[in-house]
């Protein structure tokens, strides 16, 4: 059965001779219009400025630019969800058209003059994606600033770093956390550059090449806040790269997020004993009174695990020839909700470093043990007797092998010498204040002075590095934001103007 075609259903007069199937609207209306919350706001604000550029190119008469703007003011004062969005009319576009059909009549045929749906929803996406980009970059920030106060706090707590979760060298915890902070700080770079890709403006663009109506591009990117037009009218429309990029900067920001946790898992157990999280931040068994969950870290693997499934199918889905819809029927909400569930999974991890309590007794200790100081040793014989490294590795490796087997957990000189006599076949005497010394944790530690190093005031400096990359950072984002906030005054303010009888 043909389905009964809707009162105002766009193309009944011309080749759509039919209401939708219930399935289009189920599997194809439905998802478009489920972005409206997402895109109605920015929506309102490309309608205004493409009537307000219409008025001041001469195109619409001044009475009816005037009721188009009253009503359209009215709109965008409207929330979302009070809006009457009807999924049977196709995407929010269609139903905002149809809702101004029926207050004004044939005076909202003037909204539609140069302009698709697909330029005003690109401009609505942009201006959302604007607003989560920052709001993610503000986070990451916050993250940063975490890491560096922690690794601060951390800067001269000796530890024994790993590698395959096998003891390595002494260094200082607040290296290790500094680490993360450089990573993140990098996560600041990518978004900004994911911003600048959405403030380009895609207003003005007409079908594709451009539009006979004289509108001013560069006047539409300044009333809508766009930093400016876009480049190419067809790229501007239809190009996806920037949607790789957002969801990837969102996924990148999470996995270093990620991979802390992932650490900070295995040093709360008592296992290691290293860290324990603040108990708001952790959520107790149901069954099994002495559990202690860090729940926190299972929430941020999870979402980092999520998001790299969404940026995955994102860019599967682009996988398209170019100006088509099914790369993009999915990619506002996609992208949007990577960059959201990015924010959250970021603000998570500030916490848990903000409140992370380091047990530096347990960390001293294990710095200690296991021979981490076998690297330095090795380095000390390079530095003192002239050898090569690898003989000098060989010599203790010999000593850690066989000290292992008799139940020692340090070496000696004594040990030294005779694994130099077995892998050199040579008598070396050795300094055992040296070689005390190249053993001792705290003094290896100490030593890693080179820049970027694990020395305290190396890691101290390194943190306020971070400090002034993040406050560079909110520099930027609080001009982009009053930039934005700004030209949307002005956007409003003009249209009150023009609306006025």
């Amino acid at each position: 059965m043909t389905p009964v075609v809707p009162e105002g259903y766009l193309g009944a007069q011309a080749r759509i001779t039919s209401g939708p199937a219930a399935e289009l609207v189920e599997a194809g209306y439905a998802l478009e219009l489920a972005d409206a919350p997402l895109l109605h706001h920015g929506l309102g604000l490309a309608d205004l400025a493409h009537v307000i550029a219409l008025r001041e190119a001469g195109v619409i008469p001044e009475a009816e630019g005037a009721s188009l703007l009253t009503v359209l003011l009215d709109t965008l004062a409207t929330p979302a969800e009070a809006f009457p969005y009807d999924a049977v009319y196709g995407d929010a576009y269609n139903s905002r058209e149809r809702e101004l059909e029926r207050r004004l009549g044939r005076v909202a045929g003037w909204l539609h003059t140069g302009r698709t749906r697909r330029e005003a929803g690109r401009i609505a996406f942009r201006v959302a994606m604007r607003e989560r980009v920052l709001a993610l970059h503000e986070t990451t920030g916050r993250f940063v600033s975490a890491l560096a106060e922690q690794a601060a706090a951390q800067s001269a707590t000796v530890w024994a770093d790993t590698t395959y979760l096998q003891p390595a060298q002494p260094s200082t915890f607040g290296h290790y956390l500094g680490g993360f902070g450089e990573e993140a700080a990098r996560h600041l770079d990518r978004l900004e550059a994911v911003h600048r890709w959405a403030d380009r403006s895609p207003a003005g663009v007409g079908g594709v090449a451009g539009t006979r109506v004289p509108v001013d591009r560069h006047r539409l990117a300044a009333l809508l806040g766009f930093a400016a037009p876009g480049a190419h009218t067809r790229d501007v429309m239809w190009s996806v790269d920037g949607l790789a990029d957002a969801a990837m900067a969102a996924t990148q920001a999470a996995i270093t997020v990620d991979r802390l946790a992932e650490d900070l898992e295995i040093f709360a157990s008592p296992g290691f004993g290293y860290v324990a999280l603040d108990a708001s931040l952790c959520r107790a068994s149901v069954l099994l009174p002495q559990k202690r969950n860090p729940y926190a870290l299972a929430v941020i693997r999870s979402g980092a695990g999520t998001l790299i499934g969404r940026t995955t199918g994102l860019l599967v889905t682009q996988r398209s020839p170019s100006a088509r819809t099914d790369n993009w029927l999915h990619a506002y909400g996609e992208v949007a909700g990577a960059l959201e569930l990015a924010r959250r999974v970021v603000s998570l991890g500030a916490e848990v470093v903000a409140t992370v309590r380091v047990d530096r007794t347990a960390l001293a200790t294990a710095a200690g043990a296991h021979f981490t100081g076998a690297t330095d040793l090795a380095e000390e014989l390079v530095l003192r007797h002239g050898l090569d490294y690898r003989s000098a590795y060989r010599v203790v490796g010999r000593a850690v092998a066989t000290a292992t087997e008799a139940g020692q957990s340090t070496l000696d000189a004594a040990d030294l010498a005779c694994a130099a006599a077995q892998v050199l076949d040579r008598d070396l005497t050795f300094d055992p204040g040296l070689v005390a010394d190249a053993q001792d944790p705290v003094r290896c530690a100490l030593h890693r002075s080179a820049l970027g190093g694990s020395a305290p005031d190396r890691v101290r400096e390194h943190c306020r590095a971070l400090a002034e990359r993040v406050g560079v950072a909110e520099n930027w984002r609080r001009e982009r934001q009053a930039a934005a906030d700004a030209a949307e005054a002005a956007l409003v303010a003009t249209a009150r103007r023009l609306a006025r009888p």
